[in-house]
């Protein structure tokens, strides 16, 4: 049985404490740092700070500081995404400190700046209509190259690489990032708060008309990936679909021309991440974690994707809050907001280990508690003590008794111990909805 290690059982209390001083500040970002040696206080200074001892699986083993080790001229105050992709680009490896000031774009110039020459939407539309062309074999062609070729140029221009010993954070309370993919993959110990990213849109969706018994556009790009990386501390971030929600997308062959993809997944084979105090709102497939069950996929998962979500927010979702497959995920202290558009919250993937403990739901009378969670395979976990609409909820036993031919099995097999402050399930909303998101920290 694979169980977390605690670390710094002697200054519990002084965290506690620091965090219900921080409380009555108006913030929660001032912690201290607990590293087995006598406790010292954090910078104030966002950027200076790290995670601290304790605080979910981001904190294992090294633990994660980020950038927070930058000398002064290894710290970037970027305005532009130009500027951002060259600071992430500067000074390699060593520890780096990046400021995003106010909102930076990476698709300014909008989608027809990256459309290859030839390519034609009305056309592409004339050619792979399914009264033509039918619902049998995937589009190929021209137009279809022509598409590829486009989406491969945003792809080239919208993706920023985090390197390791990062720290990227927003200053003061409207930095922001939209029409990007930041993409932390393969590299050990980076920090991104503080940020309002707005989901970028896949501007070249392919259609395949195989996709289902009526065919499905497809898209790319979410606003962050964890990819084969390790010790990731993600913390007070908005993540929504800003200016383009599902709602305003148009509609191509009957179905959603969907320019979306997810708003955070945590994949191949990635390892000891916190997510806290963020979120995630007015989205449809939220957080992926193991994006697979298949063999390949099972051989770099199996035994990785830990991961601790904690005081989150999510509201106004469809579904993946989040999606797990493989991994010891750890979801305690999260608020989940439903509309008459949820689908599920936790969807219980392939050898998934999930412990959802002590967290709020706020349903409207139109959504059952049993579909809080969706079994996708046989997979045991562990959910406790969670509120329901103000009242305690056996997750398990409602979702069983109302959709049998789904019965979930109790008992995740590991106990997490990897927790700083757990506040009553009761308490949740009103401490979550007025501390989480962009804008909140010191």
């Amino acid at each position: 049985m694979n169980t977390q290690k605690w670390h710094g059982h002697a200054t519990a209390w002084s965290v506690t404490a620091t965090r219900r001083t921080a409380a009555l500040m108006g913030c929660t970002a001032l912690v201290l740092a607990v590293t087995g040696t006598p406790a010292q206080a954090q910078s104030r200074e966002p950027a200076r700070q790290t995670l601290a001892a304790g605080d979910g699986w981001a904190s294992d083993g090294t633990g994660t500081t980020g950038g927070s080790a930058a000398k002064a001229d290894r710290i970037h105050t970027v305005t532009t995404w130009a500027e951002f992709r060259a600071a992430l680009a500067a000074d390699g490896s060593a520890p780096k400190i990046i400021k995003v000031k106010g909102t930076i774009d990476a698709n300014a110039d909008g989608c027809d700046s990256f459309a290859a020459p030839g390519y034609d939407f009305d056309r592409y539309l004339a050619d792979y209509d399914p009264a033509v062309w039918g619902y049998d074999q995937v589009v190929s062609g021209e137009q279809e190259d022509l598409r590829a070729a486009s989406a491969a140029d945003q792809d080239t221009a919208m993706k920023a690489y985090v390197p390791a010993n990062t720290t990227i954070v927003g200053i003061g309370r409207d930095a922001g990032i939209k029409g990007a993919s930041l993409q932390i993959k393969d590299v050990d110990n980076v920090i991104v708060r503080n940020l309002a990213f707005e989901s970028p849109l896949d501007c070249f969706p392919q259609w395949d008309p195989t996709d289902g018994d009526t065919g499905n556009w497809n898209s790319e790009y979410d606003s962050a990936v964890v990819y084969g990386a390790t010790h990731v501390w993600l913390d007070h971030n908005t993540f929504t679909d800003g200016d383009h929600p599902d709602s305003s997308l148009p509609t191509y062959y009957g179905r959603i021309y969907e320019q979306h993809d997810g708003e955070l997944d945590i994949v191949k084979g990635a390892d000891y991440v916190t997510a806290s105090w963020n979120v995630f709102a007015d989205h449809d497939k939220t957080i992926l974690i193991g994006n697979s069950d298949s063999a390949a996929t099972a051989a770099v998962d199996r035994g990785h994707l830990k991961v601790t979500l904690h005081h989150n927010l999510f509201t106004g979702l469809v579904e993946r809050a989040p999606r797990v497959r493989f991994g010891q995920v750890d979801s305690y202290n999260n608020h989940f907001v439903a509309d008459s558009t949820y689908g599920y919250s936790y969807g219980i993937g392939m050898e998934s280990q999930l412990v959802a403990e002590h967290n709020a739901f706020t349903l409207p009378d139109s959504v059952s508690a049993a579909l809080i969670l969706k079994k996708w395979k046989e997979a045991p976990l562990t959910a406790a003590d969670n509120y329901v609409n103000g009242v305690r909820t056996d997750l398990i036993a409602v979702h069983n008794a109302e959709i049998p031919a789904e019965t979930l099995q109790s008992g995740a097999g590991w106990t997490p111990v990897l927790r700083t402050k757990v506040d009553p399930p009761r308490a949740v909303p009103g401490i979550v909805d007025h501390r989480a998101g962009a804008g909140k920290i010191c």
